[in-house]
């Protein structure tokens, strides 16, 4: 639909977050079976047109492809739908990469059968634009599904951690792991869909072998801790206090070096 989109300074702002690091390494070492996992849920079958919203290097997008599908993976930062595409080519899929806001999507109302979002739409600030976007492009009877870090899981504790130490939020922006509370999702999706199904699972890590590995792998890799240890860097002491309390939380959570990081899985049937 489209190779570009208008950047607000907050959207430039997330873009060059989600570009730092190597989310690709996180998107391959760590959450790669979550794509299959949600595609298995949303029941993706041949022929389908599928969109993968906030689709980053596409774990979502290339599991759909895999089965058939004629499948749009979309994301507002191309450096990562650059890695996916390639990745893709090199096993030989076919399928459309294209730059999109999950708030804003390019997409015609009720153009697709399936839409996807595996930990990516929940990144987006504004929930209710987000919700009322994965909704307006679906057919009626068309399949939502979504999987989201809970609040109450290691990733959802990861970012209550953090935000002592964040730069204040956007006006109106919410916290990503609201997406994994099915309440808050039931209430942005309300009567908009039926046959709603909702499963908490979780995922198994065994890259870390304590919390100080744990923490320089997401300091190096993943773009909200690196943009939050950016914003400390005039302020040592407390950039220490973050980086304990990361170190600290993965200790707690490590048993002989495995953690399980809990996820939502919401499927959907477009009323």
């Amino acid at each position: 639909m489209t190779d570009t989109v208008v950047l607000s300074d907050l959207k430039a702002r997330h873009r060059a977050m989600w570009a730092s690091g190597d989310y690709p390494a996180v998107a391959s070492e760590l959450v790669h079976d979550l794509g299959e996992v949600l595609v298995d849920a949303a029941g993706v079958r041949p022929g389908q047109r599928v969109l993968d919203v906030a689709a980053g290097t596409g774990n979502a997008a290339v599991a759909a492809a895999r089965r058939g599908a004629d499948v749009v993976a979309s994301d507002l930062t191309p450096e990562l739908l650059d890695s996916g595409r390639r990745a893709a080519a090199r096993d030989g899929l076919d399928l459309a990469w294209e730059q999109a806001d999950a708030e804003a999507l390019p997409y015609a109302d009720a153009t697709f059968d399936v839409v996807l979002s595996c930990i990516g739409a929940m990144f987006a600030p504004h929930h209710q634009d987000t919700a009322d976007e994965l909704v307006r492009v679906l057919r009626p009877g068309g399949t939502l599904g979504l999987a989201s870090w809970t609040p109450s899981g290691f990733i959802g504790q990861m970012f209550a951690t953090m935000k002592p130490f964040a730069p204040a939020p956007p006006p109106g922006a919410q916290p990503p792991p609201l997406w994994g509370d099915e309440s808050h999702v039931r209430a942005l999706l309300g009567d908009r869909v039926r046959d709603v199904r909702v499963e908490t699972r979780v995922l198994p890590v065994t890259l870390f072998a304590d919390g100080e590995a744990f923490r320089a792998w997401f300091a190096d890799r993943y773009g909200p801790t690196i943009a939050v240890r950016r914003s400390l860097a005039d302020d040592p002491e407390r950039l220490a206090r973050l980086d304990q309390a990361l170190r600290d939380l993965a200790d707690r959570h490590l048993d002989g070096g495995a953690m399980g990081w809990e996820y939502l899985v919401l499927t959907a049937t477009r009323a």
